[in-house]
């Protein structure tokens, strides 16, 4: 026999173990201002655009993201030595090879099989590897000293992500969401595009022990085309829109009667925003992932619809129209699902060269897009990856092994000097000796960007206070504008 229930919010949390009115409140969004008025319960967007701690130089994040590890010596760290002492074998310290040997080996030295060129007013050096970046190096930040942990690519990925090596924490971009919020009430507020499954795989845009609306919305996956690439199930083709809007209106007047009634939940508060937020996407979302309305000369820009550039063409094209939207933190993926990362070139350093054609142009399109748009000096772009490689021949081969102690990244607009190289590595380029940017120093750095402190900004959880940079970071004040 069904117990006396005492009305219809009583009913639908009962039967069905309450789904049908978790359901049914998720729908009823806020209240609009009429019921506010009458005395209804008017609910807070939790994704809503929040205070900076001060003035911010940037309001969003474009991070391309190069999985692998670019060899630093054979893209924008010029080292002279390596070709005068190229074939020499020599001592290089190098924890990575003393943990299987115990020992310091000697390695052959290997130049690097590209020419350098200095470009610019600045007379920044770069690879024959880049030469449409090149064109833009007036308006970018070189960090040449940066530095990390891990020396494998799971460790380092996650770190570069999230700060940690080996606990589970929030990625940069969920901590960008938490302290911030979104300009743009329709669409996620950090959007991750063809994210690779391995090496950290969701955890790189998880958002851990935050609560679960600043996760990352990822978009594709890697290994499958960008053309494909959307939020699955946005439309409803049981029903009309018409029908979709009607039946969602009759659910949320209804709801936020109830609402008003019973008072605020925040865990309801939460799922409602959710519900809402997908309604709201079916709308406005599509349409940022469909390029098709781009002229002809912008696609050619990013090298859409020519042989190897397409696919990272239309990554960085997409991710110009999201920042463009208000999305908080874009991250451009440039890798793959298998256990050799694209950039890990162990034994086949000329595989670089496919890897820098296919970037190049995309990334070069993209910061010309954003500067002719007025967009660069707001948006913060961030070009590396999770670590570098040595200066010498793996095992005496043709290619480079990882380097987590001296490598380069590079940034643009977002309120970072423009022109302008930070950092030094040691004649071979292996080690950071001056200016050194430690993976910690980064995070506090662009944290510190869109006007966060990254020691106030802060969650609690198990009893103590947790941060991205956990109790490391220091800002790098020599590179702001």
């Amino acid at each position: 026999m069904l117990p006396s229930l005492s009305g219809r919010r009583d009913a639908l949390k009962t039967l069905g173990c309450g789904f049908g009115y978790l359901a049914a409140a998720a729908l009823a969004s806020r209240t609009n201002p009429a019921q506010a008025a009458a005395g209804g319960v008017q609910s807070v967007n939790p994704l809503a655009a929040q205070p900076p701690h001060f003035t911010p130089r940037a309001k969003r994040v474009i991070f391309l993201f190069m999985q692998g590890g670019p060899s630093q010596v054979d893209t924008f760290d010029y080292k002279p030595a390596l070709a005068q002492y190229d074939g020499d074998m020599r001592r290089f310290d190098d924890a990575r090879v003393l943990a299987k040997t115990k020992e310091i080996k000697s390695h052959r030295v290997f130049r690097s099989p590209w020419k350098f060129k200095r470009y610019g007013d600045c007379g920044q050096p770069v690879s024959e590897l880049f030469p449409h970046i090149a064109q833009h190096v007036d308006d970018l930040c070189f960090l040449k000293g940066m530095h990390t942990d891990g020396v494998a690519h799971g460790p380092s990925t996650l770190f570069l992500h999230t700060g940690s090596i080996n606990l589970i924490r929030p990625s940069v971009g969920s901590w960008v969401l938490y302290g911030l919020g979104s300009e743009n009430e329709n669409l996620p507020g950090f959007v991750t595009l063809q994210p690779s499954m391995g090496n950290g795989g969701p955890r790189n845009y998880g958002n851990a022990f935050l609560p679960t609306r600043y996760q990352g919305t990822a978009v594709g996956r890697a290994g499958v085309p960008a053309e494909q690439a959307r939020i699955r199930n946005l439309s409803n083709p049981r029903f009309s829109a018409d029908q979709q809007r009607r039946q969602f209106e009759l659910l949320r007047s209804v709801n936020a009667a109830q609402l008003a009634q019973h008072g605020q939940d925040q865990a309801m508060e939460a799922v409602i925003q959710s519900y809402e937020l997908a309604w709201r996407m079916q709308e406005h979302a599509p349409g940022r992932f469909d390029i098709s309305d781009e002229p002809e000369h912008v696609r050619r820009m990013y090298g859409i619809d020519e042989k190897g550039t397409d696919d990272f063409g239309r990554q960085c094209l997409i991710a110009r129209r999201l920042a463009e939207a208000g999305v908080r933190y874009i991250q451009v993926n440039y890798g793959d699902n298998t256990n050799n990362p694209r950039w890990d070139q162990h034994s086949n350093l000329p595989q670089h060269a496919t890897h820098a054609f296919n970037t190049d142009k995309p990334v070069a399109g993209l910061l010309q897009d954003l500067k002719q748009r007025g967009l660069l000096d707001d948006t913060l772009v961030w070009w590396g990856g999770e670590f570098g490689r040595t200066p010498y021949a793996q095992a005496n081969g043709t290619g480079r092994d990882h380097n987590p102690y001296g490598f380069t990244s590079f940034l643009a607009g977002g309120g970072v000097k423009a022109g302008f190289s930070y950092g030094e590595t040691d004649e071979f380029g292996h080690h950071a000796i001056s200016g050194k940017v430690h993976m910690h120093d980064w995070h506090a750095t662009l944290l510190h960007l869109l006007g966060l402190d990254h020691e106030r900004l802060t969650y609690m959880h198990n009893g103590r206070p947790f941060r991205l940079t956990d109790v490391h970071g220091e800002v790098v004040r020599e590179i702001l504008a």
